[in-house]
Order: structure tokens, then sequence, then C-alpha cells
């Protein structure tokens, strides 16, 4: 279970810590973090296959972290609460829990919990890689290639490419990407056209014409799944001066 990450966004530190070295004695990874904008900022670098996540966070509502999580279509959640009414457990399953545990809680119910989500999640994994024609995304080693050459992204521009790879054409207005491919809340959507005038540079064949991510006017962005099939890559994005292949950075690395 060494390859099983877990993260913990616990407001109380001795339950955090509890937690923590009970899952860590069970096998898993263990992340930790105590409010919502570490949270968000831990989740981005560790890609945590389960998130225990409590309702009641120092700077924010638990729930509405966990609608933001369940954007992510990354990792399943467990929510702990205090909160202990069915009204309160139905928000927690709609705003996107896969279970729901009322504190106080057994340390053996909790870690079968775990394991019953952590189970559920390996048999509906998210593909190692996305692959359209010669372009591959490959979501582990997060890299990208065309015809088995890397392309040098940065780890921003490699998580607003998945992001829009995922969405497998749908049209992702401005703010959807800051929420799904940002480590932290950003109020200035202009970021994301910025970041996307790079991207293109590096994957369209044409930067000046645009083909694999298209601008949707009054909505925001598309990736062209049928051009991704067919174009090739300017070469420019694949090597350097030198002929060699650059390792690109990885995602959430700062």
């Amino acid at each position: 279970m060494g390859s099983v990450c877990i993260e913990i966004v616990e407001g109380n530190p001795q339950l955090r810590s509890l937690l923590g070295w009970h899952l860590q004695q069970a096998g898993y990874e263990v992340a930790q973090a105590a409010d919502i904008r570490h949270g968000r900022s831990v989740f981005h670098d560790r890609q945590p296959m389960l998130v225990v996540l409590d309702s009641d966070l120092p700077d924010g509502d638990g729930i509405e972290f966990c609608r933001w999580l369940a954007t992510q279509q990354e990792a399943a959640i467990l929510m702990l609460s205090a909160r202990i009414a069915e009204a309160d457990v139905v928000a927690g399953l709609r705003a996107g829990a896969d279970d729901y545990v009322k504190k106080p809680f057994g340390m053996q119910e909790f870690l079968a919990r775990v394991e019953v989500l952590v189970r559920r999640s390996r048999t509906a994994a998210t593909p190692a890689r996305l692959v359209f024609g010669e372009l591959e995304i490959d979501l582990v080693q997060r890299r990208v290639r065309r015809s088995e050459s890397l392309i040098d992204l940065t780890p921003q521009e490699f998580s607003l490419l998945y992001v829009l790879a995922r969405a497998e054409g749908t049209p992702l207005s401005r703010s959807e990407l800051l929420e799904r491919a940002w480590p932290d809340a950003i109020d200035n959507p202009r970021t994301i056209d910025t970041h996307v005038l790079s991207l293109r540079k590096k994957i369209e064949p044409d930067p000046r014409k645009p083909s694999l991510i298209q601008t949707v006017r009054n909505v925001g962005y598309r990736f062209n799944i049928e051009v991704a099939r067919d174009n090739p890559l300017p070469m420019s994005a694949i090597a350097n001066n030198n002929g060699h292949k650059r390792q690109p950075a990885m995602v959430g690395r700062r």
C-alpha cells in the first residue's frame, strides 16, 4: 500500500496527527493539512488517492472544499464531521463525499472505511495516460510526449493541458479552469489567457492560428480532440538547441 497517498485535511492537530499515525502504520503514505488553503496546495503537490476531510476548517467550510475536490475527479473523499443530523450527512454526500463518518468514531471503523474507498478507487482509477494520436499525456510521470519525444512544459502548463484534455472537448470557462488547474485561489481569470498563450506556442502547429486549444467565445477554451489526433507538433517544442530532450518539470513543484 506504500504507493497509495492519503491526504488528511483536519483543523484539530491532535486528531490529525493520530489519524496520520494510524494510516502510516497501515502502510499508507500520508500528507497533512490544517486548513483549506494548505489543503489545496498539498492536493496538487501529492495527488492523493483519498482525501480525509473535516467538515469544519479554520479558514472555511469543509463542504465547499469538498465540492471543489469533487470537480477534480482525481480522489475519493471521506468526510469527518461532528455534524450528525441527517440533513448534514445528506449535504456532505451531495457535495461529493464518497463516505461520511460522524465524530466521535472508532479507529478500526475509520481504517475499514479507508480501505474500502482505496479499493474502489483502485478499481475505477484514472487512466495512467491520455492518448490523442501522437500526443500522449502521462498522468503518472506528469510528462507530455509527441511521438515519444518529450515536450518541455512548466508545471502549470501541464496542469492546464491536463484539465482541458480531461474535459474531452467540453468548453471550460476561465473560472472553471482556475478552480481545477491552479493550486491556489486566484481572482484574476485573465491569468488563464496568459498561460493558454504560452501553452499554444509549445503544442500548436501554428500558434497564430490555434487549432488544438480553441477559444470559445463568451465561454472560455476547449481542447480539440480531433485535431490533436492528426496534427504534428513543431520540433522547437520537443528538443533544446543541443538536440537533447528536456526533462519537464513536475506538476505542483514550485
